[in-house]
């Protein structure tokens, strides 16, 4: 009885601290929940029950090496591990190459599909998104805004121009420059970019 009234946050300490159990319990807990989660986007039994163990794997290393950070969320966190290793199985399923990033014409909104062909692509899509997002947070102001403008809001190089008070010729290299950049940082932060 008293495990039901212990928070997810005593249950880890627990087994920090060297009770075994605890970790079985907490994994009880949250099995169903994380397992239908899984199932309800893989849609293959076996394949799911893969990625529940490969989940829960990861979980018992963060929180054995001491990388756990408890916020009171280690529900939406297991779910979030799990969301990335589903993302990461429809990846490797494509058997997609990595794009040579070597090329100064590559631009990366050119890898972003804007379909919603299956559930698989829209998770993935939404996940490149995501990163694309979080990368263009790491860039300068002016090329940021650019990168936006053109991208975000498909302005013309010429009302970027107007909007920033700029030559149109400027603007065109701040966008060059957002790009070699970009390109910069997902080779830095080993993102990939591919459905």
């Amino acid at each position: 009885m008293k495990a039901h009234a212990e928070s997810d946050k005593d249950l880890i300490n627990r087994y920090i601290s060297g009770d075994q159990i605890c970790l079985e319990k907490i994994i009880y807990r949250h099995r169903n929940r994380v397992f239908a989660y899984i199932l309800l986007l893989v849609k293959d039994k076996q394949l799911a029950d893969d990625i529940f163990q490969d989940t829960f794997i990861k979980v018992i290393n963060t929180i054995r090496n001491g990388s756990y950070q408890e916020e009171g969320k280690f529900i939406q966190w297991v779910m979030r591990i799990a969301h990335n290793l589903i993302i990461d199985h429809f990846r490797k399923s494509k058997r997609i190459p990595v794009f040579d990033n070597s090329n100064d014409d590559f631009d990366i909104f050119d890898t972003i599909k804007f379909t919603d062909a299956s559930i698989e692509d829209k998770m993935i899509t939404d996940q490149i998104h995501q990163d694309v997002r979080k990368l263009i947070e790491f860039l300068p102001p002016e090329q940021k805004e650019v990168l936006f403008m053109r991208h975000y809001s498909d302005m013309s190089f010429k009302d970027i121009a107007e909007q920033t008070d700029v030559s149109i010729n400027t603007a065109l290299g701040r966008m060059r420059y957002a790009l070699i950049n970009l390109r910069k940082l997902i080779e830095e932060k080993n993102v990939i970019l591919t459905t």
